[in-house]
């Protein structure tokens, strides 16, 4: 079992790795640590490299928003629900591609793999519960929707973020339309 102390020292590290990676992609492991506030050997403990501690930034990531699905379809109806979440997804992916220094081309294949299935079932989750209210239709497929979403990060990064605009077409092209 993990000590609570050994618990909240890696939070803090991967709290303050996804900040310092953010600002700056070749933060340094000592900048990290510092800024965690703990010791190189803490740090080196729990991630032995840069990559494996920026593995761990993203998946943390897709952890937690994989997990915010029921909420958002607790608070909201599912296409918005949808909403919320594939422009959180996006922003995750932004922020992965902004990793890029600090993962190698091997360790980007790992991580995709990694965090399709549980990807794939979020979105899954969350169409399936607009095809049951009526509102999605019921051949929208969690596949075609990822790759879609690959097209909104690269939008969101030029000089005009275009990415809002963009999902406001593919989740109308969701919608279930009226019987003409």
């Amino acid at each position: 079992m993990v000590r609570s102390d050994a618990r909240e020292n890696r939070a803090r590290i991967l709290q303050a790795a996804r900040e310092a990676l953010a600002e700056d992609g070749s933060a340094s492991m000592n900048q990290i640590a510092q800024r965690a506030g703990v010791g190189p050997g803490t740090l080196y403990r729990n991630f032995p490299t840069r990559e494996a501690l920026a593995l761990a930034v993203y998946q943390d990531e897709v952890t937690r928003i994989v997990g915010s699905v029921p909420g958002l379809l607790a608070e909201m109806p599912p296409l918005e629900a949808l909403r919320h979440w594939t422009t959180d997804l996006v922003e995750a992916m932004r922020r992965k591609h902004g990793l890029g220094d600090a993962l190698s081309p091997g360790a980007h294949q790992a991580i995709s793999e990694q965090s399709y299935e549980p990807v794939i079932a979020a979105i899954t989750e969350l169409l399936d519960a607009g095809k049951k209210d009526g509102s999605i239709r019921t051949d929208a497929d969690p596949g075609d929707f990822l790759q879609l979403t690959g097209a909104l990060w690269r939008a969101a990064s030029g000089p005009e973020d275009r990415s809002p605009r963009m999902l406001a077409l593919i989740l109308d092209g969701l919608r279930t339309q009226p019987q003409r």
